[in-house]
């Protein structure tokens, strides 16, 4: 069974490669499901690790309906990876209703050959399953990361499959995957399992620190942006 680790820091995928891992998807930002690495970040994990790293091509957390900018930047990302040297590409685009976006996730696998091309977790948003697997196939995808549209691979399991049984594409369960469930993917006849392994360490005290974390930014259904008026109306009151 591949065996795909989310590693979230060049020491995670460092780790990930010492404990027998197959391969690492290099994203940051674990806890919104996982935002494009920088630069250096790609550049020293191809470096540093022999096995293959895929690299997660995902601007911003929340939804998977991009800006015309936004679309911009996760093109631009895609040929850095490939200069780079990486392996593979994790990445995927919906419509505003959840449909797969056919054409600009089209243009992704197209700019990303021919490297290893996976269609991330957006998958478990969208209403037709099926269909959108057939369309994945067209496309020339390669994998499916989903949690066969459950809040955990676990529960989707029946999901994951009869999808397998569908199609030609590597059904990768990942989502609530830990020690006391991996063995059930297996059994089930799947071929590809996905997980983070996360520990936390480096901890430090906290006392009377004002919080960094910001709750108002972690909206799903909306994205922040700066905004035009609101800045140019603080430069006319201070300039």
């Amino acid at each position: 069974m591949l065996v795909e680790v989310c590693a979230n820091s060049l020491q995670s995928a460092l780790n990930a490669e010492e404990a027998g891992a197959d391969r690492v998807e290099l994203c940051v930002e674990l806890g919104v499901g996982g935002v494009t690495p920088s630069q250096g970040l790609i550049q020293l994990v191809s470096e540093r690790l022999s096995l293959p790293v895929h690299v997660l091509i995902r601007p911003r957390s929340g939804h998977f309906t991009y800006s015309t900018t936004e679309f911009e930047v996760m093109q631009q990302d895609i040929a850095l990876c490939k200069s780079i040297g990486v392996q593979g590409i994790v990445s995927g685009v919906l419509l505003s209703d959840g449909h797969l976006d056919y054409d600009r996730t089209k243009v992704l696998v197209e700019a990303a050959k021919p490297l290893h091309f996976t269609f991330h977790r957006a998958f478990d948003w969208v209403p037709n399953p099926l269909t959108t697997l057939a369309q994945l196939e067209t496309l020339g995808a390669d994998t499916v990361l989903t949690s066969g549209q459950h809040p955990g691979a676990e529960q989707g399991l029946d999901n994951l499959t009869q999808w397998q049984r569908y199609t030609s594409l590597t059904i990768m369960a990942g989502g609530g995957v830990h020690t006391e469930n991996a063995g059930r993917f297996k059994q089930a006849g799947l071929s590809a399992l996905h997980f983070s392994g996360t520990a936390f360490e480096n901890a430090i005290a906290l006392d009377n620190r004002i919080p960094m974390n910001a709750e108002k930014h972690l909206q799903e259904q909306r994205v922040a942006v700066t905004n035009t008026a609101t800045i140019r109306q603080i430069i006319q009151t201070v300039k």
